[in-house]
């Protein structure tokens, strides 16, 4: 059984200073609209993930090959060059919530929004709820 090196694990940073530090006005202001967001969607304490991930929860994750690990159930960073928002494991079956969203780019476990004007918030509130429900419903998941 091969234990997790992951890079990216919980700090003692508070979001709050992080978010201060983001250069970008408009990235810095739409990530203290997302902290209050996952603050009020998720119903749990964020926390720091590495230097720049806001978090929420954890899962226990276990692969094939014996890694194994615990990651933050979702959350979001304000990054450069997008929002990126965090649903673990990814977007399966979300056709319908993403068509509904607004611009966005989609990758396997990360959602890229430029600004939050670009998109519905309440559905954007629906997938980060569903990702929670997957999450719990499949992994084995701890609220923080």
């Amino acid at each position: 059984m091969s234990k997790s090196n992951n890079k990216t694990v919980p700090t003692p940073r508070s979001p709050e200073d992080f978010l201060a530090s983001v250069e970008h006005p408009r990235r810095r202001e739409d990530g203290v609209a997302l902290l209050a967001l996952f603050n009020r969607v998720t119903q749990l304490k964020p926390v720091m993930w590495g230097t720049s991930i806001i978090g929420y929860g954890r899962y226990h994750y276990k692969y094939d090959s014996g890694r194994e690990g615990a990651h933050l159930m979702t959350g979001f960073s304000p990054r450069k060059s997008a929002l990126s928002i965090y649903i673990m494991p990814g977007y399966r079956d979300l056709a319908a919530m993403l068509d509904r969203l607004g611009k966005h780019k989609a990758g396997k476990s990360c959602l890229y929004i430029n600004k939050l004007d670009d998109v519905e918030l309440p559905v954007l509130e629906e997938i980060i709820l569903n990702g929670l429900a997957y999450m719990r419903k499949n992994y084995q998941t701890w609220d923080e």
